[in-house]
């Protein structure tokens, strides 16, 4: 009899579809492999960047030897109209639901479950239909999972904006969360991509599971609120699956080192701030100066990935900086020496990976924050777009990894230079505050090693998570 298969529905977005890929490959190295393979099913993107992206990690995979098959689901067209990302993608894969249908239905083995990104809900129905177990990957953390959880209930509870109410907001397992810390998408109650959370909110509760790129260790009072019904009062949630921290590493290579990481090897140990926004992350030219004096001012040595605006019509793509328009005249050299600017892509896990890196100023997708605790580097967020107030929030408030920088969200998340610099100086000087996020991190990092070990808390997710599988197709 063919072996069962788990399907696998990311969306495209790195940070989607190599989290979730990386999650499937745990599970195929239970009871010592052999006993489930994976299918994934490729929806083409809307982007002729994205598809490349894909395509590549769509060869990769194939090519690593692992039970793992690619199912490309016919193309359909984009939506229109659509009020920002959340809303695109969200309707962009519910135009998928009878391609979906008729890829599982169509399989000849087994089927074990089908796994979706937390923006594929509404894929629940297929699911259902074909009687198959249906989990929802949730590549954010569980605080972000609990407000989503919560939001269905809130939208009765606040009538108001949000940045309207009186006092903060509630979410059981966190302290009071002050409504300028929501995610973006939520801060506007009348824009389609606040009624997709909603939406999305609304139908986790339908899972069979929601895995989540977590680790119990460090999000254990939201992960016992959201288990015990306090997120959802008078409804359980479903089982929490926390298997993180899910973390890409591609193998050791014979390649020299990259032009970062050699400058980082002349630099004293602990000594650099690291600044990088992330995939999408670029700043606009009255920011950079900002932030250029301010690191000038702080007299601390940085490595600091600088990106331009994306190309006009070419997604969301930072390009490559030109550093002599964006950075002020004379700064390149008066920093010289302690400073590197460096205005392409570069590789940030080998950066935070560096003896010589002491804190990253980050834009708090999650994602790179596990990848900064993974590390044990402290951070200073800052927040720029989709959940990551939220995320910043429970960095310094809940998990004390981080020292809080002003944002100003009024001003597109504008951080002046002072801010800068007093943010960088406490996180890499004497203060208490540094002190105690350098501790932290410490700290983090020795429990996120443990949880993916054997017998720790991810590890044992992931097995508990497999014997559920199999005794669904036994």
């Amino acid at each position: 009899m063919a072996i069962p298969t788990l399907v696998l529905l990311p969306t495209w977005g790195t940070g989607h579809l190599m989290s979730l890929l990386d999650a499937g490959k745990r599970l195929l190295g239970c009871r010592g492999g052999g006993g489930l393979s994976l299918t994934v099913l490729v929806m083409q993107p809307p982007r002729k960047e994205y598809a490349s992206a894909v395509a590549a990690t769509v060869r990769r995979e194939e090519a690593s030897g692992l039970d793992i098959h690619f199912r490309h689901l016919p193309a359909v067209e984009p939506p229109t109209g659509c009020a920002g990302v959340e809303e695109f993608v969200s309707r962009f894969v519910q135009l998928h639901a009878d391609h979906v249908r008729a890829a599982v239905s169509g399989l000849d083995c087994p089927v074990a479950g089908l796994v979706i990104d937390f923006f594929c809900t509404t894929l629940l129905d297929v699911a259902r239909e074909l009687a198959v177990p249906a989990y929802v990957y949730f590549t954010s953390n569980a605080a972000c999972l609990a407000l989503l959880l919560r939001l269905p209930a809130l939208e009765g509870e606040v009538t108001v904006e949000f940045e309207e109410m009186d006092g903060e907001v509630d979410i059981p397992g966190l302290p009071p969360v002050p409504p300028s810390s929501l995610p973006m998408p939520v801060m506007d109650k009348k824009n389609p991509n606040y009624t997709w959370f909603v939406y999305h909110g609304r139908r986790f509760m339908e899972a069979n599971g929601i895995i989540v790129n977590t680790v119990r260790e460090i999000e254990r009072s939201v992960l016992a609120a959201i288990a015990d019904g306090r997120v959802t009062p008078g409804v359980r949630a479903p089982v929490i699956h926390p298997v993180g921290p899910v973390i890409s590493f591609t193998p050791p290579s014979d390649d020299p080192p990259h032009e970062c990481v050699r400058w980082l090897d002349a630099q004293p140990p602990a000594s650099v701030v690291f600044l990088c926004f992330g995939s999408m992350g670029s700043l606009a030219p009255p920011q950079v100066l900002e932030v250029a004096h301010g690191l000038e001012r702080s007299g601390h040595r940085f490595l600091w990935v600088l990106r331009g605006a994306p190309a006009a019509g070419g997604g969301m793509n930072p390009t490559d900086a030109d550093l002599d328009e964006l950075l002020p005249e004379g700064f390149l050299e008066r920093t010289t020496g302690r400073a590197l600017v460096w205005p392409t892509w570069a590789p940030q896990k080998e950066i935070l990976a560096h003896a010589a890196v002491g804190g990253f100023v980050t834009h708090g997708g999650w994602n790179s924050t596990l990848e900064s605790l993974w590390f044990g580097v402290p951070m200073v967020p800052w927040p720029l777009y989709a959940e990551q107030h939220l995320n910043a929030f429970t960095l310094v408030a809940a998990m004390g990894v981080a020292v809080a920088m002003k944002v100003d969200r009024k001003r597109n998340n504008f951080v002046e230079a002072s801010e800068v610099e007093r943010a960088v100086r406490s996180l890499m000087g004497g203060s208490e505050e540094g002190r105690k996020a350098r501790e932290k991190a410490a700290e983090m990092k020795a429990v996120c090693r443990k949880a993916v070990e054997e017998g720790g808390s991810s590890d044992m997710a992931v097995h508990k998570l497999y014997e559920e599988l199999s005794t669904q197709t036994a």
